[in-house]
């Protein structure tokens, strides 16, 4: 029977509205719809979720907590696996993960784990339940481990070492915490202070300490915090924040940004509220390059802010490599896509401000080195988008700093920290993890990597 129950819909705020305001798009589940969205699980004596997600969560056992009312169950066996289960449930790709190995999806719908996760973790909130019972102090006499970067890998990370009795701190350069969550996603998807900061406050109920402010390579480097500050071991979560530029004419024009810093400037600065001091030049018209979802995330903040937005894309829309979910709600706000489009040049007016976006359309032809159908351009098909603001949305790279003021590190040839599965480095007693080490990923990819750091870090420290 359970297969035979549609996959219960959730809401969202309307379109029309959505489009002028950073209020949540999707509500979530209330606990009627959760309850018989849970009902629908089968079960599998095999459960090809739980392998799909990189931090294993037992999904069908926390959906039957679910299915049971027992919605404090639910939390704690999330809790094992998850420290962030209300920020998985809102951003994690599970279409192509634990919901894309659903057996229900074979023949139509697969069960909504990640709405039912954050339905979980909201409704827990919301209770007043602390799902996580662990050591608010260090056990006395065990190892300092610092970790830098308070993104999920090293929120992860740090999660797992506290509840394993370390004495844990995290390091931000920035002057919140969060990462990539606090300054990358927009409000819209992902709420700061009802969602982000209750999850961040939940680790340091761990007993993790968060220090901000602190450029590791600048401020400090590992090797003192190593020898003169008495830290056995680091987790490197520091990200991947450089961004990339196409290296066209006219990129160096006033109005045209990279995408992390129209977000961050957005995001982490509050560039959205009149009552922050902190604005950003968004224009009438606004032409955002990638297919991503971080284009996705620019173009949507972009139209919030007023500007009529496009979005630039050198393929088709099935090569798109956002969420299915974030292009959907971008074109339900009225966002125009122009696919097989390539910008060539970006023309600025006399006073040096972006004037138009000159383009080519392109063709597909034969498949990359990534396995789609590259695209090539059509000679003589150069046309111009009239835009005020250009934002480059064409992914990011480590930053370097880490390898440069750090004796006996390594990085690959795209500037990732050299490590290996469980995070190893190529220095003793340093650990590394996340966009840090493969480069520009997910959240969920992120938070796994620094599961397997922390259980290396305890294994090496033990040795010890």
């Amino acid at each position: 029977m359970a297969q035979r129950i549609p996959r219960v819909p959730v809401r969202e705020q309307d379109p029309k509205i959505r489009a002028h305001n950073f209020e949540e798009v999707c509500y979530g589940y209330n606990l009627e719809e959760a309850t018989t969205e849970a009902s629908r699980c089968l079960h599998c004596k095999n459960p090809r979720c739980v392998q799909a997600c990189p931090v294993s969560v037992k999904i069908p056992e926390f959906i039957a907590k679910v299915a049971a009312v027992d919605i404090a169950g639910a939390a704690a066996i999330i809790a094992e696996d998850s420290s962030l289960p209300a920020v998985c449930g809102r951003v994690c790709p599970q279409e192509s993960q634990c919901e894309g190995s659903c057996i229900l999806g074979v023949k139509g719908e697969p069960v909504a784990i990640g709405k039912l996760e954050r339905f979980v973790a909201d409704y827990s909130a919301t209770t007043g339940a602390n799902p996580v019972e662990a050591p608010a102090a260090p056990t006395p006499g065990r190892a300092k481990v610092a970790i830098i970067g308070s993104g999920p890998a090293g929120l992860a990370c740090a999660s797992d070492l506290a509840k394993k009795g370390y004495d844990v701190t995290i390091f931000e350069a920035l002057h919140k915490a969060g990462g990539v969550l606090e300054y990358g996603i927009p409000e819209f998807r992902l709420p700061k202070d009802t969602v982000l900061k209750r999850e961040i406050n939940a680790v340091k109920a761990l007993g993790v300490k968060i220090e901000t402010d602190v450029i590791v390579g600048r401020t400090v480097t590992i090797d003192q915090l190593m020898d003169k500050e008495g830290f056995k071991a680091v987790f490197v979560g520091t990200g991947a924040g450089l961004p990339k530029f196409m290296g066209i004419p006219g990129e160096n024009l006033n109005g045209v940004f990279s995408a992390n810093e129209f977000l961050t400037r957005n995001n982490l600065m509050k560039a959205f509220r009149e009552d922050y001091l902190t604005p950003i030049h968004a224009g009438r018209k606004c032409c955002v390059v990638g297919g991503g979802n971080v284009a996705m995330d620019a173009a949507r903040t972009a139209l919030r802010l007023g500007a009529d937005t496009t979005i630039v894309y050198r393929r088709t829309e099935n090569e798109l490599p956002a969420r299915k979910e974030e292009v959907h709600h971008a074109k339900e706000e009225g966002i125009d896509f122009q696919m097989l489009t390539n910008p060539v040049e970006i023309l600025g007016d006399e006073k040096g401000w972006v004037r138009a976006i000159k383009c080519i359309r392109m063709e597909l032809g034969e498949p990359d080195a990534s396995g789609r159908r590259s695209p090539v351009p059509i000679p003589g098909s150069e046309f111009e988008i009239p835009t005020e603001t250009v934002i480059m949305a064409l992914g990011t790279a480590p930053n370097p700093l880490i390898v440069n003021t750090t004796k006996g590190l390594q990085a690959t040839r795209r500037g990732g920290l050299e490590a290996d599965a469980e995070g190893r480095t190529t220095r003793e007693g340093i650990f590394a993890g996340g966009d840090a080490v493969t480069g520009a990923a997910t959240v969920i990819l992120a938070m796994g990597a620094g599961r397997k750091a922390a259980a290396a870090i305890d294994e090496y420290l033990s040795s010890k």
